[in-house]
């Protein structure tokens, strides 16, 4: 009984619109970024490095060169804060986690 009332929260707080992509892909994450009251939308594109799957727990890692300099994050894939997801390119690896970039 207490499973079923948790997974009804996690359908809940799912997003249905995500498109399908995987690790070697590369997308544009849209970020809400709130500074004081104003609120602003702030794109970051890069190569899916690794997706861990999961419920609302799922998360992938987003790598982009900025200025010479490797810059990785990793987002929540239910978050509230994720705009949108646009796949850019589709990647052709045989890993399912590229950390070797």
């Amino acid at each position: 009984m207490f499973m079923n009332i948790i997974s009804d929260i996690e359908k809940d707080m799912m997003k249905n619109n995500l498109p399908d992509f995987k690790a070697g892909d590369t997308v544009k994450v849209h970020v809400k970024i709130k500074e004081g009251e104003k609120e602003r939308i702030q794109i970051f594109q890069g190569i899916v490095i690794s997706k861990r799957k999961g419920t609302t727990n799922a998360t992938f890692t987003v790598r982009k060169i900025s200025y010479g300099i490797g810059v990785e994050r990793i987002f929540l894939l239910h978050s509230p804060i994720i705009d949108k997801i646009e796949v850019i390119s589709i990647g052709n690896v045989r890993r399912a986690k590229i950390y070797y970039l």
